[in-house]
């Protein structure tokens, strides 16, 4: 069974856990997340992932999700809902930001079925790689047609929010 947990300032040590776990495994994430809340997705065998939410920016309602994973069968439909559940619907943003490297075509594919729309930057990581830039606003992440929130067992659309 898959399972949340939330690393916030008021449980310090789950969320430094899991900043680490996401610093170890991106880059530039050695040099932390600043202040940040963290979902972490375990199971009866350890943690499979981990999202920070960080660089938040209240005047326009922005933040900037970063994350990793061991396995892929950390990002259910369940994990989705609650990942972005928290920006939109618990700290009110309007847009999220998430940012990777041009290699990664399964985020790429991930990313655009849920909605984002995406900007690439060239040199962004450096000389030789470029990077995009995804951003989802919470129009569109609740008109995707794609998430559907489950509650008690129940499959509720996301619109309903």
């Amino acid at each position: 069974m898959i399972n949340m947990i939330w690393g916030t300032a008021t449980t310090p040590g789950i969320r430094d856990g899991l900043v680490n776990f996401v610093g170890s495994r991106i880059e530039g994430g050695e040099r932390g997340f600043g202040e940040c809340v963290a979902m972490g997705v375990i199971d009866g065998k350890g943690l499979l992932g981990a999202v920070i939410y960080h660089n938040y920016n209240p005047e326009s309602g922005v933040i900037e999700i970063s994350g990793a994973a061991t396995h892929s069968r950390w990002l259910t439909r369940r994990v989705l809902w609650a990942m972005y559940n928290y920006p939109f619907n618990d700290a009110g943003c309007q847009m999220v930001v998430q940012r990777s490297s041009e290699k990664d075509i399964r985020l790429a594919r991930i990313l655009t079925a849920y909605g984002f729309e995406s900007y690439k930057i060239a040199r962004l990581r450096g000389r030789t790689e470029d990077e995009i830039v995804y951003t989802l606003t919470d129009d569109r992440w609740r008109n995707n047609g794609f998430h559907r929130r489950i509650i008690d067992g129940k499959v509720e659309s996301a619109k309903a929010a």
